[in-house]
């Protein structure tokens, strides 16, 4: 008996070593990279850290770590989840007009950017948002697109490493149409073991920019925020960007907290033309890494953004708030706040030049 117990728990431990291993979970940083990641001033004690403190565990937090965790995942919350499919339209992604300028939103943080005549696409998740496919399941109506339907890609934007915005089998499936990769220190080591070239990595730390093409270059800046796709917390960094494109300036907030940043990048780069800020997955116990709705609005005026697109909802159910609430925000923010917010369904086509969104996107 103690034998079969024995080969049992081997056999368990065996297996959980060699689901962390598996390619999907990326590698933490190594050699040359590691080497300039331990020479980031932000990067301490083993880990990434934020320009100001984040509790690993805000203070309203209640009972243990493994509590919370069977809470999130166990706890049956009315409204989280739609009762019905979330309104969407099917785009034909592949008969855009190149040389038009737009955006379509995907759901939670995946949309792609048409400027200037180049193609971004930011944080696309179209097929698993969590190591397993049975955890973390998209609402109905919401899973409208897949890797299939994105056409070539100019650049391929990740503002970090959770599961919820680099998708394993979404970038496999898109590799062969992907120009290059922007994205903060630490995350192309993941890429380099997808296949990646280095060559194809633009690999940047907070305050850092690059030049994509003529007038078009890309300001990587901080985001309040976290990473990690394993046991590991904070080995590569996470990050906000900022295109300046020959036309318009586009700021593109990522996962993060409210902090100083907004009104620091509003003073810098002024006059922005738009920036998508985050709208979703808050509660009190996140209040330092997420957006929270009371700072939405204040966010929104420091960056003195002409307009305004909210994203990180309406497709998966990582916090317990209704799952229309963030829409809900972006009203208020529309109409009692008077902040140009648009609001779009998912695979709506919206003009970058004003705002406007097309009635037939089809």
């Amino acid at each position: 008996m103690l034998l079969l117990v024995f080969g049992i728990l081997l056999a368990l431990t065996l297996g959980i070593v060699l689901f962390l291993h598996s390619p999907r979970f990326g590698r933490l940083p190594q050699g040359e990279r590691l080497a300039r990641i331990e020479r980031s001033p932000y990067y301490k004690n083993g880990q990434f850290q934020n320009i100001h403190p984040v509790p690993l565990m805000p203070d309203t937090a209640k009972g243990n770590f493994f509590g919370n965790l069977w809470k999130f995942l166990f706890q049956k919350t009315p409204g989280v989840r739609p009762d019905q499919a979330v309104p969407s339209v099917k785009t034909d992604l592949h008969r855009l007009d190149p040389t038009e300028d737009l955006l379509v939103w995907f759901g939670h943080s995946s949309y792609l950017i048409q400027t200037d005549g180049k193609r971004f696409l930011i944080d696309p998740v179209f097929c698993q948002a969590s190591p397993v496919r049975f955890a973390n399941k998209a609402f109905p109506g919401s899973e409208a697109y897949k890797p299939e339907d994105m056409p070539a890609i100019d650049y391929l934007i990740i503002s970090h490493d959770h599961w919820d915005h680099l998708d394993y089998h979404t970038v496999k499936a898109l590799k062969e149409r992907i120009g290059k990769v922007i994205c903060p220190l630490g995350v192309g080591q993941h890429f380099e073991r997808w296949g990646f070239a280095p060559e194809q990595l633009v690999e940047l730390e907070w305050y850092e920019q690059a030049c994509l093409d003529s007038g078009l270059s890309v300001h990587c800046l901080p985001a309040r925020h976290f990473s990690g796709r394993s046991l590991r917390r904070n080995p590569t960094h996470w990050a906000s960007f900022l295109l300046e494109c020959p036309s318009r300036k586009i700021y593109l907030a990522g996962d993060g907290g409210y902090d100083t940043h907004f009104a620091e990048i509003g003073r810098k780069f002024a006059p922005i033309d738009w920036a998508i800020l985050e709208n979703g997955q808050y509660n009190e116990d996140w209040r330092y890494i997420h957006m929270m709705p009371e700072f939405m609005s204040q966010a929104a005026r420091e960056t003195g953004a002409a307009h305004i697109l909210t994203m990180h909802h309406s497709k998966y159910a990582l916090a317990r708030h209704p799952w229309d609430e963030p829409l809900q925000n972006a009203r208020r923010m529309k109409e009692q706040d008077s902040l140009p917010v648009v609001i779009p369904e998912i695979g709506e086509v919206i003009l970058l030049e004003n705002g406007s969104i097309l009635a037939d996107s089809q």
